[in-house]
């Protein structure tokens, strides 16, 4: 059977929508890092492309649909950099790969809190924050979690009573994340642990404690893994 020709570049015009979309979320990335996704505006991006306001809607048709695509990109990144840490951490052992991706997700974080703020900030008023598609990718990042948590092992687990065990069942399965309730729970925990340390920090708490947070965190690390 001969074989298939190699596919050819996508057509020009093509070429062209992919580079304007990418320009417009470079925009909007800096208006974003400058005053926060209120601050996002496709009259003011389209003035910094020099294009029209009606020509940028060909490409997103509202800011919300643009704040949708900023907020998947940055929940897909986050999980890369999750992933590629637990790769990283392979044959080192169940707690050195969790380790490793606690700090990957505090590093991510710091190095742009404003995509961080993004994910995880108050949503904005009229922004349905928990659409089908942005909690589809959210869950990316809690999928590498589940698979670094299964990798400790079966320590002792606090009871669960009927109803919570029932929940988190179901979120497991609405996500499709192999997790048993025990799992589940230890996921939740650690997550609300990390992003309640990453928030404060990237807030300025612990400057303003005059507290090295690089310290608290390691220690926190350790509490997780223990």
């Amino acid at each position: 059977m001969p074989a298939m020709p190699a596919p050819g570049p996508p057509p020009m015009r093509e070429r062209y929508r992919a580079h304007v979309r990418h320009e417009v979320k470079q925009a909007a990335l800096r208006q974003l890092e400058e005053s926060g996704p209120a601050a996002v505006s496709i009259s003011a991006i389209s003035k910094q492309l020099g294009m029209s306001g009606p020509a940028l809607y060909r490409y997103f048709a509202s800011r919300d649909e643009l704040l949708t695509e900023l907020t998947i990109d940055a929940y897909h990144d986050l999980a890369d950099a999750l992933g590629a840490a637990a790769g990283r951490a392979a044959g080192r052992g169940g707690r050195a790969r969790l380790e490793e991706v606690g700090r990957a997700y505090r590093s991510w974080a710091l190095a742009q809190p404003h995509r961080y703020r993004l994910l995880y900030g108050p949503p904005l008023p009229g922004y349905d924050a928990h659409a089908q598609r942005l909690v589809e990718a959210a869950q990316a990042s809690m999928a590498v979690l589940i698979e670094v948590l299964d990798g400790l092992g079966d320590p002792a687990a606090p009871p669960l009573g009927t109803p919570l065990a029932s929940q988190l069942s179901a979120w497991a399965r609405q996500h499709s994340l192999e997790a048993d309730p025990a799992t589940a729970l230890r996921a939740v925990l650690v997550w609300s642990r990390l992003h309640g340390f990453v928030s404060l920090e990237i807030a300025g708490n612990y400057a303003s404690m005059n507290i090295d947070p690089d310290q608290v965190f390691e220690i926190q690390l350790a509490t997780l893994t223990a």
